[in-house]
């Protein structure tokens, strides 16, 4: 790889039994496609079997396997720690289908970027004594090893779009993986939020418009070319919605009853890099949320913008459907919000965005499907004949009053 200093291990370490099992794994179909995950795993080996955890910081990862400059702020630049979780899970897979038959173990402990090699629990129909024995002899093939550096303390501050996980999200390279309903869900509310309440938490992303001019002058919505100037301080960035506001209320209550958590972040500060292995929730319209607007655009209903009014255009019309769905300018007494579920970067990875007309709308739609009665009436529609929750555009309608959505309902939805 340009840029990065990874060097050919010594003789010792490739006469290591432990460095012939690194090089089955980067040799696999898991490994094969990935260089620089390659890069990353030939290193930190290096460093275990050579007992030099010192070596194998983040900051040093960062220079000599990614080819960041000495010095640069690893908390700011998550390259490292995002590609950490990737070999995680690629090691995960590896030893589960193709060294499913490995004596030794390698694995990342996470907080740590120091591999340890350990013999796997071998089970054989000869019994115990047998079993024990060739315990003994993956003991005797794995030399001993030090216990790896404590992992840096680390701040989570985002940075903008990474251009890898950008060009995959821009390029569509998206794939579903299904998800079936958990058969032991107490609430509809529970079994449509599954991929969410469980494992790593998803990132929220709510809406962060850029816009010109300050608070005496009045503001406007900058042009979205600016959004690569923001820094220069010409521009204000730290503005979001009452509904977003509202939206990210709700989620809290819904997550904390389920004892789940997220990570919120709003749309500027979004990283890529990081936000490409994660299931990710979008607060807001592609309008307000820029980083929305990395990934392709729904494909049933878009949402279209004119000095006087928006409205999603419906492309697909049913009988009886309009061509655009509209909303009121003065008074505004309803609102239209686009809820859908997509496929993630990765294949177990999962996309859901509420995106309303207004901030309203957005509101609106995400009180939506925290109720259990409307997230029962989503799930019969797009649930499959196998149980299986399959990716959707809907359009959902909300009444206005006081500034406050009322009663919401959905007007139609596409099952993909």
């Amino acid at each position: 790889m340009p840029g990065s200093e990874v060097s050919k291990p010594d003789i010792q370490t490739r006469n290591d039994p432990r460095w012939a099992l690194v090089e089955r794994i980067a040799g696999s179909v898991h490994f094969k496609t990935s260089a620089r995950l390659s890069q990353f795993l030939f290193y930190v080996a290096d460093c275990a079997i050579r007992e030099a955890p010192d070596e194998a910081t983040e900051q040093q990862i960062g220079i000599r396997v990614f080819g960041r400059l000495p010095g640069y702020n690893s908390s700011e630049d998550s390259i490292v720690r995002t590609h950490a979780r990737l070999l995680r899970q690629k090691l995960d897979s590896y030893f589960a289908e193709d060294g499913a038959n490995e004596k030794i173990l390698l694995e990342m402990p996470k907080g740590h970027y120091v591999p340890t090699f350990h013999p796997r629990e071998l089970h054989t129909r000869d019994g115990h004594g047998q079993a024990a024995s060739r315990m003994e002899e993956a003991h005797a093939a794995t030399p001993s090893l030090a216990p790896p550096a404590p992992a840096r303390v680390r701040r989570r501050i985002a940075m903008m779009a990474g251009v890898t996980a950008a060009v995959l999200l821009v390029a569509g390279i998206l794939i579903w993986h299904p998800w079936r309903q958990p058969q032991l869900a107490s609430s509809s509310v529970e079994a449509f939020w599954h991929p969410f309440l469980t494992g790593e938490p998803p990132i929220v992303i709510f809406s962060n418009a850029l816009f010109s001019g300050n608070s005496i002058s009045g503001l406007k919505y900058a042009a979205p070319q600016s959004a690569s100037q923001a820094s220069d301080g010409s521009y204000v960035d730290t503005y979001t919605g009452i509904g977003e506001l509202a939206s990210v209320y709700n989620l809290t209550r819904l997550f904390d009853s389920h004892h789940a958590k997220f990570i919120l972040k709003r749309s500027l500060l979004v990283t890529w890099d990081e936000a490409a292995v994660h299931n990710l929730i979008f607060i807001g319209s592609r309008a307000e949320n820029p980083s929305l607007r990395v990934l392709p655009e729904t494909t049933d209903f878009t949402m279209v913008a004119a000095p006087d009014s928006a409205g999603f255009v419906n492309h697909n019309p049913k009988a009886g459907e309009p061509a655009i769905y509209s909303r009121p300018e003065h008074p505004l007494t309803s609102d239209y919000a686009v809820l859908a579920l997509v496929p993630g970067v990765q294949p177990t990875t999962h996309i859901l965005i509420f995106s309303g007309l207004t901030t309203f709308g957005t509101q609106a739609a995400v009180e939506y499907v925290c109720q259990p009665e409307n997230a029962a009436e989503l799930l019969k529609k797009i649930t499959g004949p196998k149980g299986d929750v399959r990716p959707f555009e809907a359009v959902l309608e909300t009444t206005i009053a006081g500034g406050v959505p009322l009663a919401t309902h959905l007007v139609t939805i596409r099952i993909h």
